[in-house]
C-alpha cells in the first residue's frame, strides 16, 4: 500500500522488503479540464500546464542544482531550465503542456527520475515543487484540476508504475485550494541514509519565480 503523504510527514526510504530505495520516480498526473458549452451539447477542453521542479542544496543551504522547463525565459535574471542535473543523476522527462486529454492514461505526465547512488556529495537535500503554468488557457487553482497528484514510484516514465511508494493528493487538499504553487517535499541526507519529509506548503504564486525564490530561502536547510 502506498504512503498517502501528508503535510509534516517524515519516512525513511524503504520498501516492504527493509531494501532502500534508491532508484524512483517523482511524477506528477494531472488531466485536461473539460468544459461544457451550450446547454451540455458541446464540449471545451481547457489546457492545463503544470510543471514539477527540483533545486539541490548543500549543507550550509547554498543552491548546488536546479532542474526546470527549459521553456522558461528569465532574460538572465535565474538560470536557464534544464532537464537533467549536472551529476546526472536526476532527469526530467520534459514539460508536458496539456494535462492528460482524455482521461487518466494511468501515466504521469512530468517525472523527474532520481538515482540517490550518483547524487553528488555535496547536494545534502532536494526539494520538490509544483506550479501552475500561467497561460491564457487556465488562470485557476489546483482545486480545479482533475486528479492532480503527486507520487513517488518504482519503475520508469513511460509505463504504469510497478509500485506507489508515496502519494500527494493535490487535487484534493484544501490547503490546496486557491493556490497555484505547492512545495511538495525535501529528500534529504540523515546520518548517511537519505530520507523524506512531505512538506505540503501551498502558495499563490502566479510566477515560477516567485517560487524559485521562496524555495532558495526558506527551504533550503
Amino acid at each position: 500500500m502506498a504512503i498517502r503523504l501528508e503535510k509534516g510527514q517524515r519516512i525513511n526510504l524503504e520498501k516492504e522488503s527493509g531494501t532502500k530505495l534508491t532508484n524512483f520516480c517523482v511524477g506528477c498526473n494531472w488531466g485536461a479540464i473539460i468544459e461544457k458549452k451550450f446547454f451540455g451539447l458541446s464540449t471545451h477542453v481547457v489546457d492545463v500546464d503544470l510543471d514539477l521542479s527540483c533545486m539541490m542544496f548543500d549543507a550550509a543551504g547554498n543552491v548546488v542544482d536546479h532542474i526546470w522547463s527549459p521553456l522558461y525565459n528569465f532574460r538572465g535574471k535565474l538560470p536557464q531550465g534544464k532537464l537533467d542535473s549536472n551529476d546526472h543523476a536526476l532527469h526530467h522527462t520534459g514539460d508536458d503542456l496539456t494535462g492528460d486529454q482524455n482521461g487518466d492514461d494511468g501515466l504521469d505526465n512530468e517525472i523527474i527520475t532520481v538515482d540517490l547512488n550518483r547524487v553528488n556529495p555535496n547536494v545534502n537535500s532536494i526539494v520538490f515543487f509544483l506550479n501552475i503554468y500561467n497561460n491564457s488557457e487556465y488562470s485557476g487553482d489546483f482545486s480545479g484540476i482533475p486528479y492532480a497528484s503527486i507520487r513517488m514510484f518504482e519503475g520508469t516514465p513511460n509505463r504504469p508504475p510497478k509500485q506507489v511508494f508515496a502519494q500527494y493528493n493535490v487535487a484534493t487538499k484544501t490547503e490546496c485550494a486557491g493556490k497555484r504553487a505547492l512545495v511538495m517535499g525535501k529528500l534529504y541526507r540523515h546520518n548517511g541514509d537519505w530520507k523524506f519529509a512531505a512538506i505540503g506548503d501551498a502558495f499563490e504564486d502566479r510566477m515560477i519565480t516567485l517560487t524559485i525564490a521562496r524555495v532558495a530561502r526558506d527551504y533550503s536547510k
